[in-house]
């Protein structure tokens, strides 16, 4: 299991577009209307790694499994939609269940391409968007700090929702409060502020290697990080190819990684994932887990009963996995640990659980 991002903007930014890109499919209908998309479009995309073809090579696998990534495409925002303008509400609570939001920022001018607004502005359009989600969190946390529903919730959990809406109505930097509140309480809150946001800005094909001056906006401004430079529908074309004619492609835009490339890897990184591996002759298999993560955590993505009844991990690194040809060789030459509880799995371990039912 990876993890999961929605896809949020105003109407037409181009995100069933680059949802269909993404996961290369036409599941999501793109349209030159507002609200084209009514339900949230949801693909799961596999993240490539060579690392687990090395592997299933090695160990002569019958499968390899690659972990994943989850994108919902959610129905274009508007100003008032906490309080039910366009399409309402209802798509701020698909948002609640995603790991990091991708804010998807029109980038390019169009004559074609009908836009909401007079002109292009993705710092407004921004502002909009997550002005949205503030008034959305608003909403819920008064209605959980209701004194009905105060006996529903812990003093932890009570604090957060208090210090939340203090930072939302002082307008303070709401990225703060990830330094301030453990991160499992934060993901639990569920408030739309509170999640990790990777930007997008959208341009079109002659910006696709060096951007252009609406996404120098977007760079410049000293609240967004975690920027990304994609063309949607440059991204479109480079998936209908084949894999030499895509990296042909790619070089003749001049352009080093995909959008789909780009994202995983910004979002492990703001998410703090790692992978682990699995493999023998059945199946080699990538798994995503936190940094840090104990082997215990590790063995539970797995299966809970691996977690609840862990003994210990025999473990060995990508590389001697690799230098020595698989288990045997690597057992034979000691580059095989037996490790315990405490044991913090590293990015690249391949990792056999031991442990009692």
């Amino acid at each position: 299991m990876g993890f999961k991002c929605g896809i949020v903007g105003l109407p037409n930014v181009g995100k069933s577009t680059l949802f269909n890109a993404l996961t290369n499919s036409s599941k999501a209908q793109a349209g030159n209307f507002p609200f084209c998309t009514i339900e949230p479009n949801v693909g799961v995309v596999p993240v490539l790694d060579n690392r687990l073809d090395k592997l299933f090579e090695i160990s002569k696998s019958k499968k390899k499994i690659y972990t994943t990534i989850t994108f919902l495409d959610i129905a274009g925002l508007v100003k008032g939609a906490s309080k039910g303008e366009g399409l309402g509400n209802k798509f701020l609570s698909h948002i609640r269940e995603v790991d990091a939001i991708v804010h998807l920022l029109r980038c390019f001018d169009s004559d074609d391409i009908q836009n909401v607004n007079k002109d292009v502005n993705p710092i407004r359009d921004l502002d909009i968007i997550e002005t949205e989600m503030k008034l959305a969190d608003l909403e819920s946390i008064g209605k959980r700090i209701d004194k009905k529903n105060l006996k529903k919730i812990t003093d932890d959990e009570l604090n957060i929702l208090k210090t939340t809406e203090d930072y939302i109505n002082k307008d303070k930097d709401l990225n703060d409060l990830r330094n301030l509140f453990d991160l499992d309480l934060i993901n639990k809150s569920g408030l739309l502020s509170l999640k990790p946001k990777l930007y997008v800005c959208n341009v079109d094909e002659k910006s696709i290697s060096s951007g252009n001056k609406y996404s120098e906006e977007v760079k410049k401004n000293k609240k967004i990080d975690n920027t990304i430079l994609v063309s949607a529908e440059i991204e479109n074309q480079i998936n209908q190819l084949e894999n030499n004619d895509k990296k042909n492609f790619m070089e003749l835009m001049n352009i080093e990684k995909t959008g789909l490339n780009s994202l995983i890897e910004k979002g492990y990184k703001l998410l703090e994932l790692e992978t682990f591996f699995t493999s023998g002759p059945e199946e080699s298999r990538a798994w995503t887990v936190k940094k840090d993560s104990t082997a215990p955590v590790a063995a539970g993505k797995i299966h809970s009963d691996f977690e609840k009844g862990f003994i210990r991990a025999e473990t060995i690194s990508f590389n001697d996995f690799v230098t020595n040809n698989g288990w045997l060789n690597c057992k034979n030459n000691g580059k095989m640990r037996l490790e315990g509880k405490d044991y913090i799995v590293k990015d690249g371990d391949i990792l056999n659980f031991r442990f009692n039912t």
